[in-house]
């Protein structure tokens, strides 16, 4: 199958985790995979992680550019069967939908849907897609108010399953405490999470506990805080630092397109 995705790609944003677990696994199933990504000057997240592999073209800046620019020739050039977009609303819409009628010819489209709520932008619903994959129940709950109930499916995220190893020993190895609690947060969303930051603090009076930051946006909100121990790791690890994909991975975007 050929299969071509317009998404983040090897970047730190939630959206290219995704891309990526699904999109390498395509490409060991044998399919034949076309990226299309962001400018490495304009991209979505906040580091580019990884060097682009030989199926990937940036050819466009994110939706939110103070210079918005769209090169369509990379796309209308591509020969595929099915289209992806992840995180429409992060991608160049209206030079998108400019261009649709010709994917459409050619090619079965899915968008995945990474928006926890309906969009704001007139834009983002002008796309007459084949299929809508979200994640779960939350998702299909408000966009099967905006779109056709048959043309949504719920296909999980695909997490790592649970691993069991000696912990003493991977912390050891990630140079954490033994003895004490570990809170995490990681990601571009720490601003988001600084309300949370009492309620650690109450659980740390009682209960030992660390929290280690790893970003590289806004870690410095965590700079004045007291009464907790916080430990910031200011990197963006690739993907195959944080985990490997489970062998037995078997994505399913382009179900019965």
């Amino acid at each position: 199958m050929k299969i071509a995705m317009m998404s983040a790609w090897n970047e730190d944003s939630g959206a290219s985790v995704h891309a990526e677990l699904i999109g390498r696994a395509w490409v060991e199933m044998g399919h034949s995979l076309k990226v299309f990504s962001f400018f490495p000057a304009d991209f979505h997240g906040t580091a580019i992680v990884n060097k682009d592999e030989n199926y990937v073209t940036r050819c466009f800046t994110t939706s939110r550019s103070e210079n918005p620019y769209f090169d369509p020739r990379p796309i209308l050039e591509a020969d595929f069967d099915i289209f992806v977009t992840q995180d429409l609303g992060m991608l160049p819409k209206d030079g998108l939908g400019k261009i649709f009628h010709h994917i459409k010819r050619k090619a079965s489209t899915a968008t995945v849907i990474h928006d926890r709520a309906p969009s704001d932008d007139p834009s983002f619903y002008q796309f007459d897609w084949d299929r809508i994959v979200c994640f779960d129940n939350r998702y299909k709950a408000f966009l099967e108010k905006y779109y056709p109930e048959e043309k949504i499916s719920i296909i999980p995220f695909p997490c790592m399953p649970l691993q069991k190893g000696d912990k003493k020993a991977a912390r050891a190895k990630l140079g954490l405490p033994h003895e004490k609690k570990i809170l995490l947060i990681f990601g571009q969303r720490i601003r988001e999470h600084l309300p949370l930051i009492p309620l650690i603090k109450d659980v740390a009076a009682r209960i030992p506990c660390t929290l280690v930051v790893v970003s590289k946006k806004d870690i410095e909100l965590l700079s004045g805080v007291d009464g907790l121990e916080v430990e910031i790791r200011k990197e963006s690890p690739p993907l195959e630092t944080k985990a490997e994909p489970p062998p037995a991975l078997s994505p399913q975007i382009p179900l019965s397109l």
